[in-house]
């Protein structure tokens, strides 16, 4: 059985006092939680500080919004996998489609990004997701299919728990417009079925497939009443303990 993820994508926001405040009153809130898995994924000049204070909580992963794929060297403005695992990071977001509309991310970065992740322990959290014109053309399964396929390309995988799939489409991202968690979970579907082919059906059943889009207390409990749904990437709403909270323990 896969453990639910909910992830927050802090995106860049929040000053070190307001994110110390945030993630103090998000532990109060979630104490009990102990029956799902948590990331909280801020901007990289808090990692060290929100770290400090997750502790020890085995449930709660620190995760960045990307990473470079070089150890180090002359790379201005980039952070290492090193660096992110020296700050107490277990996750990092890649290919996130802001990552990829403002920033000029292709499958191919992804996939250089992946591996170096991976060589120093970070799970990679990949995002996909296809535009609205796109989603309008019956484009949607061959889109995040390919994204798939080209990020995850010369990889292998000894178990599912070493990636998570975040599937985002872009017309939902901060629009307030969601897909329906049926709708979500067909394509859902189609990621675990592409996951299958290319690296069996053990690894396909045990990866953590998260839906990402306009996520709000009102509508998770929905979408983790699908099959193939086993959390969330959620942005504007984890951005307050209250509201992050209240999707943790929908």
């Amino acid at each position: 059985m896969r453990t639910p993820l909910l992830a927050a994508n802090w995106k860049m926001n929040m000053a070190r006092r307001d994110a110390k405040l945030l993630v103090e009153d998000l532990l109060k809130e979630i104490a009990d939680v102990r029956d799902r898995d948590v990331a909280i994924c801020p901007p990289f000049h808090l990692l060290a500080d929100v770290n400090d204070i997750i502790g020890s909580r085995s449930n709660i992963y620190l995760g960045a919004q990307d990473v470079y794929w070089k150890d180090s060297g002359a790379f201005t403005g980039e952070v290492s996998s090193p660096m992110l695992r020296d700050v107490g990071c277990r996750m990092v977001i890649i290919g996130h489609s802001e990552r990829r509309a403002m920033f000029g991310e292709t499958d191919e970065t992804c996939c250089k990004k992946i591996a170096a992740a991976r060589e120093h322990g970070l799970i990679p959290i990949l995002c996909v997701g296809e535009s609205l014109e796109q989603c309008e053309a019956g484009k949607t399964a061959e889109v995040v299919a390919n994204q798939l396929r080209g990020a995850l390309q010369g990889q292998t995988f000894e178990s599912g728990n070493d990636f998570v799939i975040a599937y985002e489409p872009i017309w939902a991202i901060g629009t307030g417009k969601t897909d329906s968690p049926e709708n979500a979970n067909k394509t859902m579907g189609i990621l675990r079925d592409t996951i299958a082919d290319m690296f069996g059906e053990r690894i396909a059943q045990q990866v953590r497939l998260l839906y990402g889009g306009s996520v709000k207390p009102a509508n998770i409990a929905g979408f983790m009443a699908q099959r193939d749904i086993d959390g969330a990437l959620v942005g504007g709403a984890s951005l307050k303990a209250d509201s992050f909270s209240a999707i943790v323990k929908y």
